[in-house]
């Protein structure tokens, strides 16, 4: 296994079908449920075990999804409302050593219910029509509203693998 990609890299079928979308939101919508089962009945060492060496602790992991799941549901509204908006990156890398990647995982945890069901409403509104409107990343180019849409549930599957992985599960 490749623990860099544990389940794999991202990968946005060419056509993307209703079915596609309903299972990334299916995924989505069970997300905090599932770690919660994980990391709610952590200590504070266990929340600073790696999944290798180098790598963010099981604490940042959560904070990081929080942070990433909120820019990628930006950008993807602001795709379905602008035409082909420009969105800039953020240093994933700096956010992950800010005093907020310090507090307990449960305040990401809460922010990620709240905004992952806003993710589900949006992912169910959204046509096949729109599934191709893009926004412009400052350094990848055009991104399509269905990656964005698939993104949203890999990248949170992605760094649960990597979770279990720290916890050796």
């Amino acid at each position: 296994m490749d623990v860099k990609f544990p389940i794999g890299q991202l990968q946005v079928p060419d056509e993307v079908t209703a079915e596609d979308v309903n299972e990334w939101l299916r995924e989505i919508d069970s997300y905090t449920t599932r770690l919660r089962e994980l990391v709610d009945s952590l200590s504070d060492e266990d929340l600073n075990k790696t999944y290798r060496d180098g790598s963010w602790t099981i604490r940042q992991l959560v904070h990081h999804v929080a942070d990433s799941q909120l820019a990628l549901y930006e950008r993807l509204k602001l795709a379905l409302t602008e035409y082909q908006p420009t969105v800039s990156e953020f240093d994933q890398d700096k956010w992950a050593y800010l005093p907020d990647n310090r507090l307990p995982v449960e305040s990401s945890i809460r922010m990620l219910e709240g905004l992952n069901e806003r993710i589900v409403a949006l992912g169910n509104y959204v046509t096949g029509a729109q599934l191709d409107r893009v926004f412009i990343h400052e350094t990848d180019g055009e991104i399509r509203v269905a990656e964005t849409l698939a993104k949203l549930s890999w990248h949170e599957e992605h760094h649960l693998a990597h979770i279990r992985i720290a916890l050796e599960l």
